[in-house]
């Protein structure tokens, strides 16, 4: 047995037809991690090629969540204010006609001169948000803080950015700081642009839990909604969080908070692969780097993709659980998946086309973003360390980056029309098969419609021909193939023969391959000594 937490529903008021637009990100992280920030825009290059925005247009985006932040403007001082960067950039996306929406503080601590944990986190921002007002007042959309809650949580409850505290107190003032941040720069901004909206991203998804660890999964999905609840003045003496906060003597600030709300014009929904959540409290059946605890329990911590059956209910879900709640417009302003490119390929089609069936099923969702396009550096450390390099839509490393399968994918979407795969990749994602299951499934409840047997989808697609049926090398790129879900045919050389030149053309009209993958050749090494011509023949010529 297994529980989830509270909900609550509010019926959603009458709206005209907004057509789902296509928003674009470049991951844009500047965290501190003890003394060190690290910069995501300079470890993937980002911030040295202005024709970056011309490439980022060519992708036909409405708009782009555009980083102006503070750590990079004013990092000495707030009198020593450097916009050169801004100004450029931001007059390259006026002449494209693309809407920036403008993030101030994006999984930051600020400057050096402050922190999450200050005093002065607040007011600092807001100073900040009314010098970028100031100078760029026809910006219409701002996000001054991305992702509160989960910055609040890496910062000060798990400790791994800076300050790196872990305990309750330290999280929730780091939120509560950041919360008015939110709202003390909205504020500052339409002093100057009265009609300025507020976009507010966090992550969003659901904890699922073995029925001894009902508590703390009713406590993480009552929190996971902090960030907009507090925003929209709901942390009040009838809301579940109320009591605990108080316990740490926060009563008086979210009563100013509650009095002087900030609500979000659109909700801006962060969802991955990981943001669904699963707590098992028997932790033998778990390797030991996903145990962990509340101080009273130990249970692993697991992606419910990984072990639930049926999976979690993902994007679809995400959204419907936000739009009920909240009835505001929505957003999904993080769509991007790492793993091998078809994965990713899948994915965003998946996001898109489950907001284009919301918005046919009467859910306000007014964009999709996809995320990362010039790629990420670092996350599968959680920005501790170094880490591994992630391509976007484009991929750096070289001369000038390079277009993927993403940005050439992004380019074909229109507005309000189904995304499209390539049809050699088409089928369901890793998180859709038999094999996303790692550890043990565990049952939960849903309608009996949901239970029944997942089966990978067969699609009539081109395939990659595998050459070398018989070889140790052709049979694992095949395995390789039907892991990763791509259609392909392995052949034996009594099909195709190199040596054989009218076998070649033969065999190519009968399977109409996408990819052709020789993989068959001379193993045979003592041979090779004996009849080096047919050996260089087959692995050479």
């Amino acid at each position: 047995m297994f529980t989830e937490g509270f909900q609550s529903r509010r019926a959603a008021p009458p709206r005209a037809k907004v057509s789902l637009e296509l928003w674009g990100g470049v991951e844009c992280t500047v965290n501190r991690t003890g003394d060190c920030y690290q910069d995501q825009m300079r470890l993937t290059g980002h911030h040295d090629r202005a024709e970056d925005i011309d490439r980022l247009a060519s992708l036909g985006i409405a708009a782009l969540r555009f980083p102006m932040l503070w750590e990079r403007v004013a990092p000495d001082s707030p009198a020593q204010c450097d916009w050169q960067w801004c100004d450029d950039r931001l007059a390259r996306l006026r002449a494209h006609g693309i809407r920036p929406i403008a993030g101030l503080v994006h999984h930051g601590s600020g400057p050096a001169y402050t922190s999450l944990l200050d005093d002065s986190f607040a007011t600092g921002l807001a100073g900040h948000a009314a010098a970028a007002a100031r100078r760029f007042p026809w910006i219409a959309e701002w996000t001054p803080v991305n992702e509160p809650l989960t910055t609040a949580r890496f910062s000060a409850l798990y400790g791994h950015w800076y300050p790196h505290v872990r305990d309750e107190r330290s999280f929730w003032t780091a939120l509560l700081n950041q919360i008015d941040g939110v709202r003390l720069a909205m504020a500052a901004i339409r002093r100057v642009n009265p009609a300025a909206r507020l976009v507010q991203t966090d992550d969003l998804g659901r904890t699922w839990a073995t029925s001894r660890l009902a508590d703390q999964a009713a406590f993480d999905n009552t929190r996971r909604w902090a960030t907009w609840d507090l925003l929209s003045g709901r942390v009040n003496r009838e809301h579940p969080l109320w009591e605990r906060l108080c316990t740490f003597g926060l009563a008086d600030r979210l009563a100013r908070i509650a009095d002087a709300p900030c609500p979000p014009d659109v909700i801006g929904v962060n969802h991955y692969l990981t943001s669904d959540r699963f707590l098992d409290h028997r932790i033998h059946r778990y390797p030991r780097h996903v145990v962990g605890g509340n101080g009273a329990q130990a249970y692993a911590d697991i992606e419910a993709v990984r072990v639930l059956e049926p999976a979690p209910g993902g994007i679809a879900g995400a959204l419907r659980e936000a739009w009920d709640r909240y009835g505001t417009p929505l957003a999904l302003t993080e769509l991007h998946n790492g793993c091998t490119r078809e994965e990713q390929l899948r994915w965003i089609v998946q996001g898109w086309n489950t907001c284009l069936a919301l918005k046919q099923d009467g859910v306000d969702v007014r964009a999709v973003a996809a995320w990362a396009l010039f790629g990420s550096k670092g996350w599968n450390t959680l920005l501790t360390g170094p880490g591994a390099y992630e391509p976007g839509a484009w991929a750096v490393g070289g001369a000038q980056p390079r277009l993927t399968g993403i940005g050439r994918l992004l380019k074909t979407m229109t507005t309000d029309e189904p995304a499209l795969l390539p049809p050699g990749l088409a089928g369901d994602g890793w998180w859709e098969r038999e094999g996303r299951l790692l550890h043990a499934a565990v049952r939960r409840a849903t309608p009996m419609r949901e239970h029944r047997a997942t089966r990978t989808r067969r699609h009539e697609a081109p395939p990659i021909l595998v050459l070398g049926a018989s070889g140790t090398l052709g049979q694992a790129i095949a395995r390789a193939c039907a892991h990763r879900n791509l259609p392909y045919r392995l052949i034996a050389r009594s099909e195709l023969d190199f040596g054989r030149q009218g076998s070649i053309g033969v065999a190519l009209a009968r399977h109409a391959p996408w990819a052709v993958v020789n993989a068959a050749g001379w193993v045979r090494v003592d041979d090779a000594e004996t009849d080096p011509a047919r050996c260089m023949a087959a692995n050479a010529e």
